[in-house]
């Protein structure tokens, strides 16, 4: 008998791993408190690996039963769906006669909607999502527009999903998606913000091009963010860490 491919059974599967004195844990790690960035957050104490073994039984899953799962309060169930949803685009990709972009359209559109919606709504979400589908899509289709869009949003999370997908640009060595980014959140002193945008400069100076990298310090350095900096001269000589650090 095959499986059965809805949001009941996925939700299902889970439950039968759920880990309440982990759930615990996750809801502290994720701050899922008052006044945390994962506020209301709930959790069943799965571990990723788990998530992604339960995605794999369930690959072929309609869009629709995606748009519910999305919707679960439960934050595993949501991490879930990300994992099926990126399959379910990726497979769009690798047709035999080349993409279905009508297909692949689909799903990038079913998946800003969450974004919208704010179902992708804590750092793990947005990082296991948005460069693999959002942008990915971005890249092939040589579109910025609603990158650009996303990291200009107030909203912590539809930035980070717009920091975020420029990293599918920057794994194929075009550092212009993040240097459009660059400029809309510079000066955003949020943490989730700051290691984000900190992150994909130094992924640019390994990826890309370092000088990339090393010009735009030099004329931004000074007014980055401390967090962003030290995120950005990982990896760099203690000589260029300390010389960078000193134009703040």
């Amino acid at each position: 008998m095959g499986v059965e491919l809805t949001a009941a059974a996925v939700e299902a599967a889970a439950a039968e791993l759920a880990d309440p004195e982990r759930a615990a844990g996750l809801a502290r790690f994720f701050q899922a408190r008052p006044g945390g960035y994962g506020e209301g957050d709930e959790f069943i104490g799965l571990r990723v690996p788990q998530q992604r073994a339960i995605a794999r039984r369930f690959r072929g899953i309609g869009p629709d039963e995606v748009v519910r799962l999305i919707d679960s309060p439960i934050h595993e169930h949501r991490l879930i769906t990300l994992f099926l949803l990126r399959a379910e685009f990726e497979k769009t990709l690798r047709g035999r006669s080349g993409p279905d972009w009508p297909g692949a359209k689909g799903w990038v559109d079913l998946y800003l909607d969450a974004v919208r919606r704010g179902r992708v709504n804590n750092w793990d979400l947005v990082d296991s999502s948005a460069d693999s589908v959002l942008g990915e899509y971005c890249f092939l289709r040589g579109e910025t527009a609603v990158i650009v869009e996303h990291a200009a949003q107030e909203d912590l999370w539809r930035r980070r999903v717009g920091i975020i997908a420029t990293f599918a640009h920057i794994k194929h060595g075009d550092a212009s998606a993040l240097l459009a980014v660059a400029p809309l959140v510079r000066d955003d002193r949020r943490d989730l913000v700051q290691k984000a945008f900190g992150w994909m400069l130094r992924e640019t100076g390994k990826r890309v091009d370092e000088q990339i990298l090393l010009d735009y310090l030099e004329a931004n350095a000074a007014r980055m963010g401390r967090t962003a900096l030290g995120y950005a001269l990982e990896h760099r000589s203690a000589e260029e860490r300390a010389y960078f650090r000193g134009l703040r």
